[in-house]
């Protein structure tokens, strides 16, 4: 696949297979991963790969609790009634891997660095015909003294991208995008 397609082909995955993904697969992604640029060249990334099954279901119980008890706008979100009423509701949508992408370095720039990385490696996952999500609602959680241990990440840490890994059930439909505004200055 090349790159235009991956770019028009990418879509957030909630839907997976029980297949494992083989670390040799994953390494590959976290290696286009770190191929983005960061501000002045620091390259601030840690990757934290979680495919054990019970400390996902772990991840994701005590995520889920963290977001419906501090988030004010979870009453709002109504996609989300369902998963506060099922306790065994899956932020994670079963997939096989979750990659954490953290930033070692209290830059200004932490979030930016790490976001750049991750889009990297959804491009690369999507080439590589798995599906990937960005789950933000787990963010919260994962930036709590708790949420590093279980990620076992230093506590100096700043978890950024939660980025879920997984072959698709099937191949998510595209999405119709808005027209950009765009304002363009000079000749």
């Amino acid at each position: 696949m090349d790159l235009e397609q991956a770019i028009y082909s990418r879509r957030a995955v909630r839907e997976y297979t029980e297949e494992s993904i083989a670390r040799p697969v994953l390494q590959k992604l976290i290696e286009a991963a770190i191929q983005a640029p960061s501000a002045v060249n620091e390259q601030p990334w840690l990757f934290s790969v979680v495919q054990d099954r019970s400390r996902l279901a772990l991840i994701s119980r005590e995520a889920k609790a963290h977001f419906l008890r501090t988030s004010p706008d979870a009453p709002a979100l109504h996609r989300l009634h369902g998963m506060r009423d099922d306790p065994d509701s899956d932020i994670f949508h079963h997939a096989p891997a979750l990659i954490v992408i953290a930033s070692v370095t209290e830059s200004r720039w932490a979030a930016e660095n790490c976001a750049l990385a991750a889009a990297n490696l959804m491009l690369a996952a999507c080439a590589a015909e798995l599906g990937t999500c960005w789950i933000g609602l787990s963010q919260g959680w994962l930036a709590t003294a708790e949420g590093k241990r279980a990620l076992e990440l230093p506590a100096t840490c700043l978890p950024v991208a939660p980025l879920i890994v997984g072959r698709p059930k099937a191949s998510p439909a595209p999405v119709p995008r808005k027209e950009p505004q765009v304002r363009w200055i000079g000749p």
